[in-house]
């Protein structure tokens, strides 16, 4: 699949920015300075500021600019994905199910983006699973319409990650993201791959090792996304 090389709008531009800073916080005058840099006006960029406070993706904070509530949550999730958060795996697998009837579309559509959230997979409707290999707690199990286990399954754990995950397609986009990477230059459109990169890696299921095909990418796209994060430090913007 080709990959986007179309320059962010202002918007996404300064989202993006705030989204990889640590702390999450950027001055008026840090994100015009870095919107220019990525060829967006300075009048443009403090139209963007203004919409996305309005919206409640920003807020205001002694003059600074920090996320809103709702992105300060997607940056969380964002982090985890750039991390390796695998731990030694003993075989075993994580696993939900619904024990709950009657819920309204709305509330169905929460949990799935909640055990989406925590790299879970569907292996029938309402039953949810994955290995349990990563360290994160498991807040979802807190849910009262689930019943949560730890089980081990008869078949081959590499053929259910297989039947869960599309690994061979998520393998092939990240590598193809990690070439465009490498050959992209120009500010923009570099910036357009970096985010595509951290959206895709917020995709990885996470696995251990011996459940991923040979040349599973998500390492080297870890360490090309900390290395663009280095050059918006170098460009003075907190990364």
């Amino acid at each position: 699949m080709p990959v986007d090389l179309a320059p962010l709008p202002a918007r996404s531009v300064v989202l993006s920015l705030l989204l990889g800073a640590h702390p999450a916080r950027l001055s008026s005058a840090d994100l015009v300075r870095a919107g220019e840099h990525f060829g967006i006006p300075a009048a443009t960029t403090r139209v963007a500021l203004t919409r996305a406070v309005a919206s409640g993706d920003l807020r205001r904070e002694d003059g600074d600019y920090v996320l809103g509530e709702r992105l300060a949550r997607r940056q969380r999730r964002q982090d985890e994905a750039v991390l390796d958060a695998e731990t030694t795996w003993d075989g075993t697998w994580e696993m939900a199910v619904v024990v709950v009837a009657g819920r309204s579309g709305p509330e169905r559509a929460a949990l799935r983006e909640r055990l989406s959230a925590y790299r879970l997979a569907e292996l029938r409707e309402g039953v949810w699973t994955r290995p349990a290999n990563l360290s994160r707690p498991r807040a979802y199990a807190d849910d009262l319409v689930l019943s949560t286990f730890t089980a081990t399954p008869d078949e081959d754990p590499v053929a259910l990650a297989a039947s869960l995950w599309d690994l061979a397609a998520w393998a092939r986009e990240g590598r193809d993201l990690l070439a465009a990477l490498a050959t992209t230059a120009e500010p923009a459109p570099r910036l357009a791959v970096a985010a595509q990169v951290v959206r895709h890696l917020a995709a990885d299921p996470l696995l251990p090792g011996a459940l991923l095909p040979r040349g599973w990418p998500a390492a080297e796209m870890r360490a090309a996304y900390a290395g663009y994060q280095a050059e918006l430090r170098s460009l003075a913007i907190p990364g």
